[in-house]
């Protein structure tokens, strides 16, 4: 079998087995208890929708790059269902990675939003015997 018709066949067997749900997120920036050093505001925030990261149309364009990178290890976690009793459902407040910045970060999930693995990736979902 060809790829693409490997490919298109996969797609067809994904649309009912091959569906899963992430969360949306809201990271949102709150204060914490020392006074913030870094370029980010207090109800600054962003997006996560899917593989997405999405700043609102009347926000900054931008975003520190140091408390991003402590960020985004935790939020495709946060975007997955979790147990209840798992920390990820239960801890929601991120520090900043900059021990002398007071600035937190809040994920919020805010919406469920179903998505195909057939199109998210190409690699084929296991046969079910």
């Amino acid at each position: 079998m060809n790829k693409n018709r490997e490919h298109t066949t996969q797609m067809s067997n994904d649309h009912d087995s091959g569906l899963f749900e992430l969360y949306d997120l809201k990271v949102e920036v709150i204060f914490g208890d020392i006074p913030m050093v870094c370029d980010h505001q207090e109800g600054e925030y962003f997006h996560v929708i899917g593989e997405k990261i999405i700043f609102p149309e009347e926000g900054r364009k931008s975003f520190p790059m140091y408390p991003l990178a402590a960020l985004l290890p935790l939020l495709p976690a946060k975007q997955r269902l979790t147990d209840k009793n798992d920390w990820m459902t239960t801890d929601a407040i991120v520090a900043c990675s900059d021990p002398n910045c007071g600035g937190r970060f809040r994920i919020t999930r805010i919406a469920k939003r179903i998505f195909s693995h057939a199109e998210t990736t190409i690699v084929p979902l296991p046969a079910v015997d």
